[in-house]
């Protein structure tokens, strides 16, 4: 390479160095800030947002449940709801069987389609 060359990339090497030959939008994604901000906000939107929405529709499930009610638990159970009181749901397994859960181990009614199974 002669001199000449090399003085030629000093000048490219230079004008990429030079903050103001950078366009602004590299500026903008180049910033850690801002690169933190967008990973953040596609987190938010692709996995927090959905999980809360979930979370609130099962809330309302349960709040609403009465008796006569086909449920199933998080452990798998499917029963019948015989009562309802602030915190426990009574469940009917089968005849002569019937269970007392927390509200919070009901996981869905049964004929609920879950999306994305």
């Amino acid at each position: 390479m002669n001199v000449g060359m090399l003085q030629a990339l000093g000048g490219f090497v230079a004008q990429a160095q030079d903050p103001e030959a950078v366009p602004p939008f590299a500026q903008f994604f180049g910033n850690p800030l801002s690169m933190m901000v967008i990973v953040f906000a596609i987190f938010y939107f692709l996995l927090i947002a959905p999980a809360r929405k979930r979370q609130k529709a099962l809330q309302q499930t349960i709040s609403s449940l009465k008796s006569g009610d086909k449920v199933i638990t998080t452990g798998g159970v499917l029963a019948t709801v015989v009562a309802v009181t602030d915190r426990i749901v009574q469940l009917k397994i089968s005849d002569q069987v019937k269970i007392d859960v927390l509200k919070s181990a009901v996981a869905g009614l049964q004929g609920e389609e879950k999306p994305g199974t």
